[in-house]
């Protein structure tokens, strides 16, 4: 009897603490209390990169002047104008301008979208075009990549000025089970670098990440675990293995057909 005892309460032991590994390989943001405050850093501002597609509108009292620069509003045939499509808005050149009715290569790369509203009011003003003009300026093309195990991979569209990674793999639909939350990519395009960093989702050093913040194009990538690695692997295995026991089904039956 006290072999029997011994024996499941060993297998309960063991089960007890498989149970808790499982809990470390999933948890988010783990730590050792119940309460925990961590400063919050708000500087994050995405700065514009050639490629990106800007919508830019001005608004002014005299809506008379603004023709030339809200051609959506005014223009019917949907046509270019000095660099603006009603459709796609102002494309970033590969110099880092856009081509701005009236002011001209406007230089945008490199700056945020506050100081881009700055620079154009500014120069609507210089130039005498506008006394009071509002400027608005909006991200059109920001996107982002979910790939790997996570519920609804894809491309999706972010509507707001920035996103964070956990944002981004809610949108996503969460991590399935099999994905490892320690090996969290985020894959960068910068200044003809590609750059790929990879995130401990179950520490909270996440937060401290340069990469945290998302910008255009990123591409997020969650690795599977080894039991899905593994059960892929199986299951290639077992595909050869069906394949080739096809194989020798009908070469035995043409033995026994033709013999």
């Amino acid at each position: 009897m006290k072999i029997i005892n011994g024996f499941w309460g060993s297998l309960l032991f063991l089960i007890l603490l498989s149970s808790c590994g499982s809990v470390r390989d999933i948890a988010y943001l783990q730590g050792e209390g119940l309460f925990d405050k961590m400063a919050v850093v708000d500087t994050f501002e995405m700065k514009i990169m050639k490629n990106d597609i800007l919508d830019i509108m001005v608004s002014c009292a005299e809506p008379e002047l603004l023709q030339p620069f809200n051609l959506q509003i005014w223009g019917n045939n949907g046509g270019n104008y000095g660099g603006y499509n009603g459709n796609r808005g102002y494309l970033v050149e590969v110099d880092g301008t856009i081509n701005f009715p009236l002011l001209g290569r406007v230089k945008v790369a490199g700056l945020t979208r506050r100081k881009v509203t700055e620079l154009v009011q500014d120069e609507l003003r210089k130039g005498e075009y506008i006394k009071d003009p509002i400027v608005t300026v909006r991200f059109q093309n920001f996107r982002i990549m979910v790939l790997g195990e996570v519920n609804r991979p894809g491309t999706y569209n972010i509507t707001s000025e920035r996103v964070t990674l956990f944002e981004a793999l809610s949108m996503a639909g969460d991590l399935t089970i099999h994905g490892r939350r320690n090996r969290v990519a985020v894959i960068r395009e910068k200044d003809g670098e590609r750059t790929i960093l990879y995130h401990d989702l179950r520490s909270r050093d996440v937060f401290k990440s340069p990469d945290y913040y998302l910008q255009q194009n990123d591409m997020v990538y969650v690795e599977p675990n080894r039991i899905k690695a593994e059960a892929s692997t199986q299951n290639q295995f077992t595909s050869v293995g069906t394949w080739m026991s096809l194989i020798s089904f009908v070469m035995s039956t043409c033995v026994l057909i033709f013999k």
